[in-house]
């Protein structure tokens, strides 16, 4: 009797469970409720420009890692170091073929495409970082980045750009005392910066920065140019140059930018879109103010590894200040009209800068 009555209690139970269920789904019916939809997971990818011991790729790391907590995971940016997912330096061309998403490098390693492109990049006579900066966002120079990239499918906007401090003149095996110590100097050097120092004598060659220590070591090169102090003591540049050469002579800034392809970012929400900018905006930023703090300190560390520190010598300085001068008044005639739109952009709020300061 005792097992009947336990069985009757469990069929009981059963079929109450079986008419809550169909209640449930009937008002759910009534109501016209549906299904909670999946949210569908957007997968960007990012390449730095340098290797993995360089700061900026640290922070565009950083910033990626950001991107993707920020959205709760609805949009997840995967980071890869410089080079390896295509080669260094190559990184817009990626982006523009859809095979990244987003990228973090210098504007001068596209002169290939754009020779104004080395106009927003370090460049002797070019802005110093914080009026680099204000610049770019709020005085149309992310606008006038655009249009100097036409219908290439990669975009930028304000807040894009950290400026950085000024980078070292020069590492160097030996030391620069004059001009003339200049003349066919085998050089590292990007940019118009290292067109400028070839028309003034230096056997100028471009390097990925993650090949610039071995070519130190071989003797491929007596000098080079790389970042900031900070950067490249991170970079163990102290072991390879007995003598490191200060002055915002040559770069006053060492710029570097987020790029994102143009399709890629239209296509997105418009939450996700204004996650994207502020992430980069805060990423950007919290670089530059590191790199201005932590070059400050490093000048001693490489005192104190032996490395013997100067300031470039003024007739460098001012021989260079007029050869950039030179340099960028030819190509201003010469180039599409948007080398001198920026190019004037720059220099007109440069004056402006200088007044208020």
């Amino acid at each position: 009797m005792f097992t009947r009555r336990k069985m009757f209690l469990v069929m009981v139970l059963v079929i109450a469970s079986l008419a809550l269920l169909s209640c449930a789904k009937s008002t759910d019916a009534a109501d016209g409720a549906a299904p909670a939809e999946k949210v569908e997971k957007i997968v960007w990818k990012s390449s730095g420009h340098g290797p993995a011991t360089d700061p900026s790729q640290i922070f565009h790391d950083k910033c990626c890692a950001a991107i993707t907590e920020a959205s709760g995971g609805r949009l997840e940016v995967k980071a890869f170091v410089g080079g390896s997912v295509v080669p260094a330096y190559k990184e817009l061309d990626a982006i523009n073929e859809g095979v990244l998403q987003m990228g973090y490098t210098c504007p001068m390693y596209n002169l290939d495409k754009w020779p104004a492109a080395g106009l927003i990049s370090s460049r002797p006579g070019g802005l110093p970082g914080e009026a680099l900066r204000t610049w770019f966002n709020y005085g149309g120079g992310a606008d006038l980045m655009n249009k100097m990239m036409g219908d290439y499918n990669v975009m930028t906007f304000p807040g894009a750009l950290s400026p950085l401090p000024a980078e070292v003149f020069f590492h160097s095996k030996v030391k620069l005392e004059s001009l003339e110590d200049l003349k066919g100097l085998k050089a590292r050097c990007m940019g118009d910066g290292g067109e400028i120092l070839k028309r003034m004598g230096a056997a100028t060659v471009i390097i990925p920065g993650g090949e610039v220590y071995e070519a130190m070591q071989r003797g491929t090169i007596d000098a080079f140019e790389y970042s900031t102090i900070a950067t490249n003591w991170k970079m163990h540049f102290n072991e390879v140059a007995p003598y490191m050469y200060l002055s915002p002579a040559r770069a006053p800034s060492d710029p570097q930018v987020f790029f994102v392809n143009t399709e890629a970012f239209n296509a997105l929400p418009a939450d996700l879109q204004e996650i994207v900018k502020v992430e980069i905006d805060k990423w950007t930023q919290a670089q530059h103010e590191y790199l201005v703090f932590e070059s400050a300190k490093a000048i001693n560390e490489f005192k104190k590894a032996g490395v013997e520190v100067f300031k470039a010598p003024v007739e460098i300085e001012e021989a260079l200040a007029a050869e950039a001068a030179a340099f960028y008044e030819e190509k201003s005639k010469s180039e599409d009209p948007i080398f001198a739109e920026i190019y004037n952009s720059m220099k007109d709020y440069g004056v402006a800068y200088a007044l208020s300061n």
